[in-house]
């Protein structure tokens, strides 16, 4: 990892500003972009500047290779920050930072990739002694120690570090399998690999260091992180009923905690709007026209809070 120094020496004047670190650019980049800007996050960050100075709060984002931002929070340099799991863990460094929460988004799988080709290899214990590439060594010596019951100094499996290209190792002769990060898993397929195991489901993670300098702060933006991943995952669903109907139309459709019920001028019928899982909505709705619920609509939630 490169020199933290530089934080000090170019930013002067963040003493009373949170750090912020976020990927500067691959898989994770845009969506973190996207989040910030949801979350109510103002900056502008000129070209080629990793640091920008948010207008609204006391914050500066600082943008840093996805791979350095575990060990960057860890070790205080800066007080939050979004990576991967796979980064955290690869880092080790996990009893240094607070996971604040899951975002559900760059998900993927940490996979033990073999060739098709070799019907020998079939499960990472027929890998045990033989030579693995990959970009995540920690994580993988770790696996394969746990397969040979040994401690990771003893174990007979070669283990390799590779920055780049990782598909490429197997048929270039450098190893019999590899680990890596797959998402749709068409690259590998491509590169006459399929899993045969798999070390980690990763995703992305909002952390801290665990004496982080503003915690107060940390909490307001996991608030709005929460928003907004609420947001994403329900809709408001309103609908007419009938009131002696609306006992079944409560089981069918609960929501968070309990729907709001209001009366309507029409003698014994009520309006109700409940939060509902989009993921469920098609057959909730279903369910409630089946149960007599009536003019069912379904709005989309920008923002949210518990």
């Amino acid at each position: 990892m490169s020199d933290t120094s530089y934080l000090g020496a170019t930013l002067p004047d963040t003493a009373d500003r949170m750090l912020f670190a976020v990927p500067k650019k691959g898989r994770l980049y845009d969506q973190c972009l996207s989040l910030l800007h949801n979350i109510g996050i103002e900056f502008n960050r000129k070209p080629r500047h990793d640091i920008a100075l948010v207008s609204n709060l006391p914050i500066a984002l600082v943008f840093l290779p996805a791979a350095d931002i575990a060990a960057y929070v860890a070790n205080g340099n800066v007080d939050l920050g979004i990576t991967g799991l796979d980064i955290i863990r690869e880092s080790q460094a996990d009893g240094d930072v607070a996971e604040l929460m899951r975002l559900g988004f760059g998900r993927c799988k940490l996979q033990v990739q073999a060739p098709q080709a070799d019907r020998s290899l079939d499960s990472a214990r027929s890998l045990v002694g033989k030579r693995i590439v990959t970009s995540f060594i920690n994580l993988t010596r770790r696996h394969f120690a746990e397969l040979e019951g040994v401690p990771v100094e003893h174990m007979s499996t070669q283990v390799r570090f590779v920055s780049g290209s990782v598909e490429a190792a197997c048929a270039l002769g450098l190893a019999d399998a590899i680990v890596d990060l797959v998402e749709s898993g068409d690259t590998m397929r491509a590169a006459g690999l399929h899993a045969i195991d798999t070390v980690l489901d990763t995703e992305s993670v909002l952390i801290t260091n665990k004496h982080a300098r503003f915690p107060e702060l940390a909490r307001t933006i996991k608030q709005r992180v929460e928003g907004i991943l609420t947001a994403r995952r329900y809709v408001l669903c309103q609908y007419n009923i009938a009131r002696d109907a609306l006992d079944t139309a409560c089981r069918i459709a609960p929501g968070r905690q309990a729907p709001t019920v209001t009366p309507l001028e029409q003698h014994a019928w009520v309006a109700v709007s409940v939060m509902v899982e989009k993921s469920r909505l098609a057959d909730t709705m279903d369910a409630l026209q089946e149960a007599g619920a009536t003019d069912i609509l379904v709005l989309q939630i920008a923002n949210a809070r518990a």
